[in-house]
């Protein structure tokens, strides 16, 4: 009988150790991220055999690392963290395992079909939103109402340059803008991008030739340059969304133009000090009938290299589900919700009072057209991207260039130089056009 005990007691502890499987999810350092780590023990609690192992990195890192595991299936990771740039290209390439087990409950139809359209192929998901995004202008309600101005709902680059002097105070130490500059394809290139669309400039023409040599680039970047020199905080081309986070949030920012995402961290009274004195407005135009704003979903997607697609799935789907926004509520109020991913969010009177930037956040990704994203015709899809594999490395190089403008050691005639041979030489080298 002990014996027999004996066995059984030991089969049993043989099973569970088996069955319990450790799942590794890269992400990145963003509020909302560390905010779903911190809640996941309610995921362990429900799934006691799965376990969660967190791999957290800053933005321009996790691609690298990302990338270099799905490329060459390393199999590190069973959930990444990746954007919308990417599902289409890598679900082409079959680097994607398809979310086609989320969950009777899990309610696709709910995504916002802007967001769901760029995370699916052939209409099947192969990454599920986390959030999403467009950008804005966030700004000092005091700071504008002291200059004796008024912020427009849709304003112009030429009157945000004009509230940016007004605004800025060096030696009180206040800036009127704050923008990125860190270089990076995801970041400064994602800003410069999207505001180039409404300078009327664009990547490439129909036949792929690059375009950094036309004039409305160079009314883009002179731009930027002038009121990030004149308007903006010291040591810019080293600030990113986390960085200029910070400063916004320390009265340091008369005005911030980046994602909307943006909106719950500046109006928490929590982590702002300036949380009761911000406005929201959409993104700035130049009257060519094309905004500043861009469309992005962060996701979670199960690389094809994972052997533990099935609890990688079950995590994917806890972690983006309208129960997830529940739990969130529940645990941080309303205005801590990941944005931007379902049409029942916005349906929702709690939510949309809680959140001062909500509608404009709705407005904003319904309104950018990644298949039109310039005045001009191109020929790529991508509103801050092109949607090419070949994007990751020249959008990093052309960011390069565009820093160093900023930073002076470069003029901005040489940095679009420079910018138009390296693109040449990369898109000859890729044999465009395919």
């Amino acid at each position: 009988m002990f014996k027999t005990l004996s066995l059984l007691l030991c089969g049993a502890l043989t099973f569970g150790a088996y069955a319990a499987q450790t799942i590794t999810i890269a992400t990145v350092n963003n509020g909302d991220m560390i905010t779903m780590k911190e809640l996941s023990g309610e995921f362990e609690k429900q799934y006691p055999d799965i376990h969660l192992k967190w791999v957290t990195l800053e933005e321009n890192i996790l691609r690298q690392r990302v990338t270099t595991d799905v490329a060459t299936g390393g199999g590190q990771y069973d959930v990444m963290t990746i954007g919308t740039y990417e599902v289409p290209i890598w679900s082409k390439q079959g680097w994607l395992t398809a979310l086609d087990d989320l969950g009777e409950d899990y309610d696709v139809d709910d995504l916002l079909p802007a967001i769901r359209s760029g995370l699916s192929l052939d209409n099947k998901l192969y990454a599920a939103p986390f959030y999403g995004e467009s950008s804005m202008v966030m700004y000092r309600t005091d700071l504008m109402a002291k200059a004796g101005l008024q912020m427009p709902k849709a304003p112009t680059w030429d009157f945000i340059r004009q509230a940016a002097a007004a605004m800025t105070d060096k030696e009180a130490g206040v800036y009127g803008i704050c923008l990125r500059g860190k270089a990076g394809w995801g970041e400064n290139i994602a800003l410069l991008t999207s505001m180039s669309n409404s300078f009327g400039a664009r990547w490439f023409d129909e036949n792929w030739q690059p375009q950094f040599d036309s004039q409305a680039w160079k009314d883009t970047l002179e731009y930027y340059v002038d009121v990030m020199n004149k308007y903006g905080p010291p040591g810019a081309s080293a600030n990113g969304f986390n960085e200029n986070l910070a400063l916004f949030q320390t009265g340091k920012c008369g005005m911030w133009i980046d994602a909307t995402v943006a909106g719950a961290f500046v109006t928490n009274e929590a982590d702002s000090d300036v949380a009761d004195k911000v406005g929201f407005a959409l993104a700035p135009d130049k009257g060519l009938g094309k905004r500043g704003n861009w469309l992005w979903a962060w996701t979670l997607a199960i690389p094809s290299s994972s052997k533990k697609s099935d609890a990688a799935m079950k995590f994917i789907s806890w972690a983006t589900s309208k129960s997830y926004s529940t739990l969130v509520a529940g645990k941080k109020g309303w205005a801590k919700v990941p944005p931007g991913t379902r049409t029942s969010l916005y349906q929702n009177p709690q939510y949309m009072e809680a959140a001062p930037f909500a509608q404009i956040t709705l407005d904003s990704i319904n309104s950018a057209d990644p298949k039109h994203p310039t005045v001009e015709p191109v020929p790529y899809v991508g509103v801050q991207f092109v949607a090419i594999p070949e994007f990751q490395g020249i959008g990093t190089a052309v960011g390069q260039q565009f820093s160093a403008a900023l930073t002076g050691q470069m003029t901005v005639e040489q940095a679009l130089q420079s910018s138009q041979r390296l693109v040449e030489r990369a898109m000859r080298k890729a044999r465009y056009p395919k």
